[in-house]
């Protein structure tokens, strides 16, 4: 059997799909087992189909594949969409007293297990509970101990109380027994555990943690998929150290009151998706022409408008680089992978602030909503640094005075940093606004004036580039010829694809890039190979167009857009076949 299981629960919306998944992951996770998920969901409350997939080994996962070992399937479409996926032994596990699956087709190279989910889960105390049923019949296939789906359960239905818990640990403990009775198989899984204490996270929890690690006080968002679950993440946590969270009425509401929190002294943060990204763009001309440090995190998706909100897509690059009127100054960061949206959360707010910066914190669907497991000294809460940038204070503030004491705060310096004060702080009073402003803040129209805070601005990000390390992350051979380059998510997919390309005899060198801009010359590494492939989920490659106006040179563009996530599989499947295309970009080498 190979190292890895492949695990699925799907059905309708509305079914408990994603409860049902996350309880199994957890169940996993605290055996000691690597888990990566991926998720599969329409954009509605009830309908449509939606699925939850787990895949867990004793070594570490990074992404999902081509294979599905064990599969809880309570409609017949859930069978359908995944039958690629399936193969020989693979287990369905269905209930064929539910009306849509009394006619169920199993593929006849495929083991059906017919087990009345419905049925146990009312003798075990309520119907609500048939998932857990086939939660405990997946146990039985896999041979995994019902005590770790236990501690699982535990945890989830805990705060309902003991008779509940007790009620679904029933119902688990009937789904494994009724497998066991009933069917005479030997599947040969064996899901070894460990004594390995992970952390289990997606990517909005981690970025949620790394704000509260990187001092952030203030945060204001309205709801919008796929960047909740960073306010939900956030409220009720960032109070124990003494923030806030406001649910703003809209998206304007909400980066207006971040606004207002940092020019207050907080460390401020917003987070929305594409379309409150459009509306937030105006006040962002004005968190850059006033100097206020704040972070804006975008969590992409599907678009343009509404798109598909609930799929996979990196379509936003531009508007984050290009975005809002006349030419404003700004850092993009991409986090490649669900560990690093909390360090590159906690680096965006010290970017902010040394900078005097709004500051793009850009992840998107994929890592929003995936969960990994890591061991927990992955997020060392004492190694975080926190710098505050050119603050000045009571006994440096006449530094930074005119002939009649007034405070600058736009001060023209070599380096682009004017100096900062926080509210109270004596001699420090100024005030800011969105027209160009003269050192002291006031309202100015004179040309030399204006140059000079527009150069001063700007220089901001040349500083940057001499003093940040603004560097990708390298895998692979670093003498192979071919160079694959990819940006966010793609990251663990690429590094598994690796191993299937090694396989093919194919070696690769892999540079994952975790900044956008300021962003990593890469020019000499890709004079050195001889094939350069950009990989990304849009569809017109538009970090390809950076990494060719950088280097002035073509590159093979490797793009998927079809809303689904790149996977490790078919991602080496697709960079083999664009290597071989001799003809340079075709078609056939994007979805």
């Amino acid at each position: 059997m190979p190292a890895d299981f492949n695990w699925a629960i799907g059905g309708e919306a509305g079914d408990g799909i994603d409860s049902t998944g996350k309880i199994f992951a957890q169940a996993l996770s605290r055996a000691g087992r690597h888990v990566f998920t991926s998720k599969d969901f329409a954009s509605r409350i009830r309908g449509g189909y939606t699925a939850y997939k787990v895949r867990t080994s004793v070594e570490q996962v990074q992404s999902v594949v081509d294979r599905l070992d064990v599969l809880i399937a309570l409609t017949q479409r859930t069978i359908d969409e995944n039958l690629d996926e399936l193969h020989e032994g693979s287990v369905i596990i269905y209930d064929g007293e539910r009306t849509t699956m009394q006619d169920v087709e199993i593929p006849e190279e495929m083991i059906g297990l017919d087990v009345p989910l419905k049925s146990l889960a009312e003798d075990a105390g309520g119907a609500i509970m048939r998932n857990v049923v086939a939660l405990g019949a997946a146990c039985a296939v896999s041979d995994f101990p019902i005590e770790n789906l236990n501690s699982a359960l535990e945890k989830r239905f805990g705060d309902k109380g003991a008779a509940i818990v007790e009620n679904n640990m029933a119902a688990a403990r009937k789904g494994r027994d009724y497998v066991r009775d009933e069917y005479d198989y030997e599947f040969g899984y064996d899901l070894e555990c460990t004594d390995e204490n992970y952390v289990l996270l997606n990517g909005d929890e981690a970025i949620g943690m790394g704000a509260i690690a990187g001092g952030c006080r203030f945060y204001a968002g309205y709801p919008i998929t796929p960047a909740t679950d960073v306010m939900e993440y956030l409220t009720g946590r960032i109070e124990r150290y003494g923030g806030h969270v406001v649910q703003a009425e809209d998206e304007l509401a909400a980066i207006n009151l971040a606004l207002g929190a940092a020019r207050a002294g907080a460390r401020s943060m917003t987070a929305t998706s594409g379309p409150g990204i459009d509306l937030m763009a105006e006040t962002f001309g004005l968190v850059a022409t006033s100097e206020t440090p704040l972070v804006i995190c975008n969590v992409m998706r599907s678009g343009p408008s509404t798109g598909m909100p609930t799929k996979q897509e990196q379509g936003d690059l531009n508007a984050m680089l290009y975005g809002g009127h006349g030419e404003v100054p700004r850092f993009v960061l991409a986090p490649t992978t669900i560990a690093e949206c909390f360090h590159k959360t906690v680096e965006a707010f010290n970017l902010a602030e040394k900078y005097q910066l709004p500051v793009y914190l850009t992840a998107d669907l994929s890592l929003a909503v995936t969960e990994q497991t890591y061991p927990p000294e992955e997020f060392d809460m004492d190694a975080v640094e926190i710098d505050r940038g050119k603050v000045v204070d009571e006994e440096t503030v006449g530094e930074w005075q005119d002939e009649q004491g007034r405070f600058k705060p736009h001060a023209i310096t070599d380096d682009g940093v004017s100096p900062r004060t926080f509210p109270g702080t004596e001699g420090g009073v100024h005030m800011s606004t969105g027209l160009e402003h003269d050192e002291l803040g006031r309202r100015t129209e004179e040309t030399g004036m204006r140059i000079k805070q527009v150069d001063k601005r700007s220089r901001k990000v040349e500083t940057a580039k001499e003093r940040e390390p603004f560097e990708a992350r390298e895998f692979g051979d670093p003498d192979a010829e071919t160079l694959v380059i990819s940006w966010g998510s793609n990251e663990g997919a690429m590094v598994e694809a690796m191993d299937f390309l090694e396989e093919e005899g194919i070696d690769v060198r892999f540079l994952s890039v975790p900044y956008v801009f300021p962003r990593p010359d890469l020019t000499e590494v890709i004079e050195d190979a001889e094939e350069t492939v950009v990989v990304e989920c849009n569809a017109t490659g538009q970090f390809a167009d950076l990494i060719e106006h950088d280097a002035l040179t073509r590159v093979k563009r490797l793009n998927k857009y079809d809303g689904v996530r790149y996977k490790a599989d078919e991602l080496a499947e697709r960079i083999a076949a664009t290597l071989a295309d001799d003809g340079g970009e075709t078609e056939e080498a994007t979805t």
